[in-house]
């Protein structure tokens, strides 16, 4: 009876290297899965499986995988953003205001500026949208 040993996030990454660098692509796959779910707002496992998908020209769950990875982060900074400003109000209009004053908010109050990795990835993904099309 084997036993499921709890491992940190800095092991699954290494041994999904090394599978990687074996060319055990499938295994680095999965384990780069499972670094995403123990750490879901840590680029570094969504970056490599993107970069495995494009390898296999597996355009489809690249296409899936960058979604979610925006979806994901999107809402992390938006969680992060109103934690922050409910916690101090006049912060929170002195930093609209200057946000407004140097252009990176629109009027409909839309931030016009996003942290990476999401325009990173939104550029990757209008490729990868079209590779599917032209499949």
């Amino acid at each position: 009876m084997a036993l499921n040993v709890v491992r940190s996030f800095d092991e699954i990454m290494n041994e999904a290297r090394e599978s990687e660098s074996s060319d055990e692509i499938d295994k680095a796959i999965k384990l780069y899965q499972r670094a995403i779910k123990l750490e879901s707002h840590n680029e570094l496992p969504y970056n490599r499986l993107m970069i495995l998908y494009r390898k296999q020209k597996n355009y489809e769950e690249e296409l899936d995988l960058i979604n979610r990875g925006i979806k994901t982060f999107e809402e992390f900074y938006r969680k992060r953003s109103e934690k922050l400003i409910s916690k101090n109000k006049s912060a929170a209009k002195l930093s609209d205001a200057l946000a407004k004053s140097l252009g990176q908010r629109g009027k409909k109050v839309q931030d016009l500026y996003q942290p990476e990795p999401i325009p990173k990835w939104i550029k990757r993904k209008q490729l990868v949208e079209k590779k599917v099309r032209n499949k």
